[in-house]
């Protein structure tokens, strides 16, 4: 309860005039204040509403994407051991990765259909293990004719670089993205074999186990009826990357994810 004193020299109506004054002054003081805090609640609402546009600015906002290396041009992969496996998309890449990007002692792997890409072990003056020989030969019939002719498997050979020429036979042409063979080949067991996985954010498509080795993430897939477009929305689900990269990597044909 409120204490009211009084001044016992002053007449009832000096004392309330007193008070009367006090009230007026708390009066006003409490409207400054709640000026004050109507001034402050609007200037918080601004204050949220810049903030919400200034993060919705960096959601526009693209990521920088991951720097495109020189390989990614081709087909590629990292071998379970390590090595990095290019291949030519088609004749004018064929051509480009046998010519400019093959070393003395790198190992270049063909197969014997028509239409086959030309896949090349890069060995940096190291040893090639069996299993990347392996792989390689895989990767040659996943992403030949016949992944699309829906065969498990094709005949594939691997050769040293010095034993391809442009130089026809008499008579006979050599296409673009084609080369002669010479000296005996090692033709290699293989079979259909195709993962994609994310490696260093790139989407990378390979044999099964090099897929496995590199990659924490990644889908199995084998041939089937679905297209391109409509199986990389559903891996693009599982790992991540973009649809368009995904699209990029896949065999040529129809597909289904494995179970």
């Amino acid at each position: 309860m409120a204490r009211i004193i009084l001044d016992i020299n002053r007449s009832i109506e000096q004392n309330a005039s007193v008070y009367y004054d006090k009230a007026k002054k708390i009066k006003k003081k409490i409207e400054g204040a709640r000026k004050a805090l109507e001034e402050t609640k609007i200037k918080l609402a601004k204050l949220e509403k810049l903030k919400l546009k200034e993060e919705s600015k960096k959601q526009l906002i693209p990521k920088e994407k991951a720097k495109k290396e020189w390989y990614e041009k081709f087909r590629w992969f990292v071998s379970s051991q390590g090595f990095l496996v290019i291949g030519g998309r088609d004749a004018a890449t064929n051509e480009i990765v046998v010519k400019k990007h093959t070393d003395k002692e790198d190992l270049v792997f063909h197969t014997d259909m028509i239409g086959s890409p030309f896949f090349v072990i890069k060995s940096e003056n190291k040893p090639i293990g069996e299993k990347t020989i392996k792989e390689t030969a895989d990767a040659t019939t996943t992403f030949s004719r016949a992944w699309k002719l829906g065969l498990n498997t094709s005949s594939v050979f691997y050769c040293k670089p010095e034993q391809l020429t442009k130089e026809a036979p008499s008579g006979e042409f050599v296409p673009r993205g084609g080369f002669v063979t010479k000296g005996k080949l090692t033709y290699i067991e293989n079979k259909v074999s195709c993962a994609i996985g994310i490696y260093q954010s790139k989407a990378m498509a390979g044999p099964l186990e090099s897929i496995k080795k590199n990659c924490e993430k990644y889908v199995e897939i084998e041939q089937g009826k679905e297209k391109a477009s409509s199986i990389a929305k559903y891996i693009q689900k599982l790992i991540g990357s973009t649809i368009d990269d995904i699209i990029s990597v896949l065999p040529s044909g129809g597909f289904k994810i494995k179970k």
